[in-house]
């Protein structure tokens, strides 16, 4: 049975929670492999919205089983509100997983990076401000916390030390702010230990055995490509890798075990904090995308950023994450446009460039080159097959396509879970 990768092709915010929850019904396990609580899913269930920040969306799939890998950063006060959240609404949390090597958002993680970007100034990152960035500094400098260490409290206390050693430092001297105890972080962080227990596991294991199963498994990313730390819009991008690599290092499972990566597209283009976005749009076409297509961040609030469909990075993201579909979401924002323009190249210096710059100077001053498709006026939110589409609406698709180099299997023409038309099974 396969494995699947589900990931965004853009900046985010390309509606993964929705296809992810779409697959729920069909697959066994949904794991998210990467990223914290800066990641916001929305799905809608019949008249029911939720707003998922760090739990896999496979969360509201009753036969599912949602898991944290190894690869995420778990704050764990987000975890348990979010958990309590759901239950309230009647949902079973109770078969949740979470990776005992994934690790702990601490306190003055969130510190550090709220204090840094505002000492940044205009050269700040647009970070959630979350502490996503600063946990996965402490990993890589290997004086982070892990899920396991919350049961062992001598190891705790002193990873916790020699986290601040350093960090008290960066507070007090350049920043003027306040040091933080070592006893009042331990203590905040014990507190948690037991109410998260039930759900901690060793998932690399569990997900291994369940594929030699013959279960189906799908890894759930956050943010989107350009997002990358490796392969993103540097340094305008996230900590972690949400491309389709980042599933195997971030849940433990072998590149071999993966057999559909599975992208997902808006047929518009969104981008939410800083960084260069070529098909930015300042005009009233930018407002009006914002308006119907509801642009507003699920975990950060802010409006996202607006422009239309960029081919050259739905390009860029089906070569480095090996795409074998596309999930085109949101088709009928675009409902009401005589034409629509799409990016189907950039302007650098005089010269047309059709594949994606990987200088950072040069992807700046790109300046999209459009070609205009003729749009249409019919509501297709009830569309259930692809001939319903109006005609133009079908040539948009089929232009998106071949654009971008892996064929769109399904397509949102609305928000609900059913307000989608399958036009090839990704099972």
């Amino acid at each position: 049975m396969p494995a699947l990768v589900l990931l965004g092709a853009q900046w985010g915010d390309e509606g993964k929670g929705k296809a992810t929850d779409l697959l729920g019904g069909s697959v066994d396990y949904v794991v998210r492999y990467q990223g914290g609580n800066n990641a916001g899913h929305t799905v809608v269930v019949g008249d029911q919205k939720y707003a998922l920040h760090l739990l896999p969306s496979g969360i509201l799939s009753p036969g599912c089983t949602p898991v944290i890998g190894n690869g995420v950063v778990v704050d764990p006060s987000v975890l348990l509100s979010e958990l309590s959240g759901l239950n309230e609404r009647g949902v079973d949390t109770s078969k949740l997983l979470i990776s005992g090597n994934a690790h702990i958002i601490t306190p003055y993680n969130v510190t550090v990076d709220k204090v840094t970007e505002r000492f940044l100034g205009k050269r700040k990152i647009g970070t959630t401000g979350r502490g996503i960035g600063p946990t996965y500094a402490d990993k890589i400098n290997r004086v982070g916390i892990r899920v396991q260490d919350l049961y062992d409290e001598s190891i705790l206390t002193q990873k916790v030390e020699a986290a601040l050693d350093v960090k008290n430092q960066l507070l007090t001297k350049l920043y003027n702010r306040r040091a933080i105890a070592v006893d009042q972080v331990v203590e905040e962080l014990l507190g948690y230990a037991e109410k998260i227990k039930p759900f901690v596991a060793d998932t690399v294991l569990i997900l291994n055995q369940a594929l030699e199963d013959d279960k189906v498994v799908l890894f759930e990313g956050g943010q989107g490509t350009l997002l990358d730390i490796d392969h993103g819009t540097y340094p305008f991008v996230t900590s972690s890798n949400p491309t389709a690599g980042g599933a195997c290092t971030g849940a433990g499972v072998g590149p071999t075990k993966i057999s559909r990566v599975i992208g997902i597209l808006k047929a518009y283009t969104t981008r939410v904090g800083s960084g260069p976005f070529p098909t930015e749009l300042f005009d009233e076409d930018g407002e009006a995308l914002r308006r119907i297509g509801g642009e507003r961040g699920v975990t950060t609030g802010r409006d996202r950023r607006c422009g239309w469909f960029d081919a050259v990075i739905a390009r860029y993201a089906t070569r480095v994450n090996g795409l074998t579909d596309f999930f085109l979401t949101k088709l009928d924002v675009l409902t009401g446009w005589e034409q629509i323009p799409v990016c189907v190249a950039y302007e650098i210096d005089g010269k047309r460039v059709e594949e994606l710059p990987y200088s950072q100077t040069d992807f700046h001053h790109a300046k999209p080159v459009y070609e205009m498709l003729p749009g249409w006026s019919e509501d297709i939110s009830k569309a259930k097959s692809f001939s319903d589409l109006p005609k133009n609406a079908q040539s948009y698709v089929k232009a998106l396509e071949e654009m971008s180099g892996a064929p769109i299997s399904a397509i949102g023409v609305g928000p609900g879970r059913d307000e989608t038309i399958e036009i090839n099974s990704f099972l």
